[in-house]
């Protein structure tokens, strides 16, 4: 139901994926969800790494490791699975441009 919520709203605004991936904040805001596990920003303060400044490709290749679960992981292969490819890049891109 959510899904299609968003879907609608979308079409309602004329707003594209590659719209969406232009967002500034659509990376950041997605980004948001990692913050309790790997810090503000994607700069942990504990045990976790830190995801500021990981290349995007990195971040990418782990996350589609996780989602397929050819990377072992207790919390993120069920994180992973929640996100689309285009999520997965604009997350990427968000943490790759952090320092």
């Amino acid at each position: 139901m959510k899904r299609a919520v968003i879907a609608v709203t979308l079409t309602l605004t004329g707003m594209t994926g590659m719209a969406i991936a232009q967002d500034m904040n659509y990376g950041r805001n997605l980004a948001a969800a990692c913050a309790s596990c790997h810090g503000t920003n994607g700069r942990s303060a504990g045990q976790m790494i830190d995801l500021a400044g990981m290349p995007k490709d990195r971040f990418v290749q782990n996350m589609k490791d996780f989602k397929a679960g050819t990377k072992p992981a207790t919390v993120m292969g069920q994180l992973a699975k929640g996100y689309s490819e285009a999520q997965i890049e604009a997350i990427a891109g968000y943490f790759s441009a952090q320092k």
